[in-house]
């Protein structure tokens, strides 16, 4: 059944990657790497390492669209993928079996962090300043069992708020940024790597604003939720008037434990020793220090060849 499951994934994956880097011959044992939406960062970026990764070695990876990190970890336990991008608190969720996750998938391990990617909250509405003022708003509070919902619940607890107090959309980031522009709803939750194409597209056509979070409240949410940290995201992002303070996770890639060794480390070692080369914002972001910073989840054998080789430890998940 993973078989069949993995061998439409691939045709799927080769229709799409026809579309998007021209006809290329890809073998028949290319690595799946599940991303996230059509205009999200995770898809983007995604492409861009596939690519890099697929000219310099002999591993060939097919980067996809996907729903997002939970769909993603479940792509990765039923063997419809091999690699994966998920956010750090999604990632722990699957470990663990928690949150988003009745049972633990512990058969994936760590391949690298790659950068921080902020909560933002997104409006036209020049008038909601604060996560106060969302209160009796209409707001996409991402996709239905998304990372991005646990996320929205999460900043809005800590101003002690609930989803019953808003009026609760459930909405991809394509979806959101429509919404906003035709006026159904009032505010999104976007969780991406700021600039993020949904909502560059769509401070293209109109002054878009980002809600601020302050200190007191942000202090509340870490407290109680260690793996967000306050984060600013730069005026240059979407031509906002002003800097903007947020908090951010971590942006990880994530594979199969059955994945070989010598695929996991073709990847790492290729994206890290041609940073230079890729093409793609997120790549200035990009370090060894936060890529072997994770501690949820151990690494992958072949990842930690790598950094192995650049004197760094990581925790390695053990062969069983």
């Amino acid at each position: 059944m993973k078989k069949t499951l993995k061998t439409l994934a691939l045709v799927l994956a080769l229709v799409m990657a026809f579309g998007c880097f021209g006809a290329t011959a890809f073998a028949a044992d290319d690595l799946i790497f599940t991303t996230g939406g059509s205009a999200g960062t995770y898809y983007a970026f995604g492409g861009v390492l596939a690519q890099k990764v697929g000219e310099l070695t002999d591993t060939t990876v097919t980067a996809v669209t996907s729903d997002g990190s939970k769909a993603n970890i479940e792509a990765l336990e039923m063997g419809d993928a091999d690699i994966a991008f998920v956010q750090s608190d999604v990632m722990a969720y699957g470990y663990n079996g928690e949150r988003l996750f009745e049972e633990a998938y512990a058969d994936f391990s760590t391949v690298a962090a790659m950068y921080m990617e902020q909560v933002q909250i997104v409006t036209l509405d020049p008038d909601i300043k604060s996560v106060a003022d969302l209160e009796g708003k209409s707001v996409s509070i991402g996709a239905a069992g998304s990372g991005v919902y646990f996320n929205a619940i999460d900043i809005l607890g800590a101003y002690d708020l609930t989803e019953d107090d808003i009026k609760a959309e459930f909405k991809s980031f394509d979806e959101s940024t429509e919404a906003l522009q035709d006026g159904s709803i009032d505010a999104a939750f976007i969780v991406a790597g700021a600039p993020t194409n949904a909502v560059t597209s769509l401070a293209a056509q109109n002054d878009v604003y980002l809600v601020n979070l302050d200190d007191e409240h942000i202090d509340k949410l870490t407290e109680s939720s260690p793996y967000y940290s306050k984060n600013v995201i730069s005026k240059d992002a979407y031509g906002t008037e002003e800097d903007v303070t947020t908090v951010a996770i971590g942006a990880v890639v994530i594979a199969n434990d059955s994945v070989s060794e010598d695929d996991v480390y073709n990847f790492v070692s290729t994206v890290f020793e041609n940073l230079d080369d890729l093409a793609h914002d997120k790549a200035s972001e990009l370090s060894l220090e936060f890529a072997s910073s994770v501690t949820s989840v151990p690494y992958h054998p072949g990842a930690a060849k790598y950094f192995a080789e650049k004197d760094i430890e990581v925790p390695v998940k053990e062969a069983e």
